[in-house]
């Protein structure tokens, strides 16, 4: 089954539609390559994608394990390098709410963290620099 359908819009835009959802996700080339920056850009996608798996995994991690995670954030600080142009370092920075989490829940956070399937996909150029704030 198709995963999604992307439209070029016109002047460095894309939509992107979810088939199973039709949830809609507009690109704009960055500020920096000659576009308007008015949405994500393809490599914000693809480095906001690794925060959103993190905390998916830490999620499903933390319900088999009988904890909660809600209110989490993570905060992406992607870094770029030219020739070729490409995203060199993602930055990922995991913000917990204040819950006493146990030493055992902490590891079982970042195992979980450290390998989720976009973090696995990602070519091994990439640096991925992940901090947990609990």
């Amino acid at each position: 089954m198709k995963t999604s359908e992307i439209t070029y819009t016109g002047d460095l835009r894309t939509t992107s539609i979810h088939l199973k959802s039709g949830k809609e996700i507009i690109t704009d080339a960055p500020t920096d390559n000659q576009g308007k920056g008015e949405a994500f850009s393809p490599t914000d996608l693809l480095a906001t994608s690794l925060g959103n798996c993190m905390l998916t995994i830490v999620g499903i991690a933390a319900r088999n394990h009988g904890f909660n995670i809600d209110g989490t954030k993570a905060e992406i600080t992607k870094v770029m390098a030219e020739n070729p142009r490409r995203v060199s370092e993602i930055h990922v920075e995991l913000h917990f709410p204040a819950n006493n989490f146990t030493e055992k829940e902490k590891t079982i956070i970042e195992r979980a963290a450290k390998t989720c399937p976009v973090a696995y996909s990602l070519h091994p150029d990439i640096k991925q620099e992940i901090t947990f704030s609990y």
